[in-house]
Formats: structure tokens, sequence, C-alpha cells
């Protein structure tokens, strides 16, 4: 997913040299972002990667976590 997360640094600050901006799985892929908005363009560029090669996002197995919100 490297494709739908390539559009600059909008990932969570994990170490002082490490920002990642998702976390892949065998079969699951997290996003990570500081904003809705960011998150949202992440969410649309995943689902178009996705489809082109034949993968649907299913959204009723898809969930969100917001922490530590202010």
């Amino acid at each position: 997913m490297k494709t739908s997360t390539s559009g600059g640094k909008h990932g969570i600050q994990w170490t002082a040299k490490m920002q990642p901006d998702d976390l892949d799985f065998a079969d699951e892929l997290a996003l990570l972002s500081h904003t809705q908005q960011q998150m949202q363009e992440k969410t649309t560029n995943a689902a178009t990667a996705s489809a082109a090669v034949g993968l649907n996002i299913h959204r009723g197995k898809s969930k969100i976590l917001r922490y530590n919100t202010t």
C-alpha cells in the first residue's frame, strides 16, 4: 500500500527518525494520521489503489479509532 500513502509525511511520530503512515498486516491495513482530512485522503487513495487490482474495502469491517484527540 505504499502507493496509497506516498503523498507526504502525515503519519504519527514513532521515534525521532521514524514517522510511519501505515502499518501493514497479512490481510489488514492500519492507516495513521494526525487529522481527519489526512485520514480521508489516505482512505480514498487506499480504496483507489485497491480497486485497481480488484480489491474492495468493506465499510462494515472498517474501523476508525481516535486516540488522544482534543
